[in-house]
């Protein structure tokens, strides 16, 4: 079994490293120039080895976490939350509605950089929450038609890089696509699979831009607990990009959501609503990762069969990720 004060201490490593790591996009909170920083720097030393460690740390980690289910609170809170995965589609639904209402109402789209600019805009916001609101699965896939729409009409005028960081949009439309159709079971693994990715791949951006996030911590005060700011903007970026990681492969997913929903909470006492309004989606998707955990998931790691196979194939298969993301983010920065 293991031990208690193992679990809290990974805990308290996760909360005491990644208060900033909750404000993904840091974009919104600074003013600051983005400038790219020579890849020689970002691979330091000090880089290298914090992936050596945490690949190490997850290779372990993969194999306590089948554990974890023998822990009788563990276990009773798990068969409590699988009572509630009847609701999880009618979360994302009206969690989404609610989303965009607040999104509207603060005149912007999707996210606080988008703002909304055009009466057209404004109605076409208001005609996706209502088509969402109606209980019907053909009104839900007209909204998600709507959203695609105006999706790609803002990833047409931003860019396909920068919409990269809302690839969990497409997920969700996805998920209401699939809504009451054989495909229907496959929705809520992609929308891991998004989440999870966008995760990774904003958590980039705080190594190839650190100015900005550095900027971020001297204007509003964010607290470093003793470390150098340079160095906390890596840190929050590394437990970013593994929460990123661990919801793709599927480990820990209902502890991760409660933790990084905790994160959400606190960070809006230092950002307020733009915090509400930008993350408010980020929340109802973590808490339907809190009910459905990952009994629909079958991890990658179960192709391999053996305690040592699978520790070496984590351990590998996450440096080769992250190497994957900073190279591809890098280039075309």
């Amino acid at each position: 079994m293991v031990s208690r004060n193992k679990i809290i201490t990974i805990l308290s490593l996760i909360i005491v490293v990644s208060p900033i790591t909750s404000y993904a996009h840091v974009k919104w909170f600074t003013n600051s120039s983005p400038e790219k920083v020579p890849i020689e720097q970002i691979l330091s030393g000090g880089f290298l080895g914090i992936s050596l460690a945490i690949a190490i740390l997850l290779a372990i980690l993969s194999q306590l976490i089948p554990k974890l289910t023998s822990i009788p609170i563990v276990s009773k809170i798990d068969n409590k939350l699988d009572g509630y995965r009847k609701y999880s589609r009618y979360i994302l639904k009206y969690g989404t509605a609610l989303a965009f209402v607040l999104q509207v109402l603060n005149s912007t789209m999707f996210a606080p950089e988008f703002p909304i600019n055009h009466n057209w805009q404004t109605m076409l916001m208001w005609a996706i929450i209502i088509f969402l609101i109606i209980p019907h699965h053909i009104s839900t896939k007209i909204a998600a038609i709507l959203m695609l729409f105006l999706f790609c009409y803002i990833w047409n005028n931003a860019g396909w890089f920068h919409m990269l960081d809302y690839g969990f949009y497409l997920a969700i439309i996805g998920v209401f696509f699939v809504g009451k159709t054989p495909l229907e079971t496959k929705g809520f693994p992609f929308l891991y699979l998004g989440t999870g990715l966008s995760l990774c791949w904003v958590a980039v951006e705080k190594w190839v831009y650190p100015i900005m996030t550095v900027d971020i911590i001297h204007d509003h005060r964010v607290p470093t607990f003793g470390f150098d700011p340079e160095l906390f903007v890596v840190l929050s970026a590394f437990i970013e990009f593994v929460v990123g990681y661990l919801l793709v492969v599927g480990i820990l997913n209902r502890l991760l959501a409660v933790v990084v929903t905790i994160l959400f909470i606190l960070t809006t006492t230092i950002f307020g609503y733009t915090e509400v309004v930008g993350h408010g989606i980020i929340h109802i998707v973590l808490i339907i990762f809190i009910i459905e955990g990952v009994s629909f998931y079958d991890p990658p790691i179960t192709i391999h069969k053996t305690r040592m196979d699978q520790i070496i194939f984590v351990f590998l298969n996450f440096l080769f990720v992250l190497s994957t993301f900073l190279l591809i983010y890098y280039r075309f920065a």
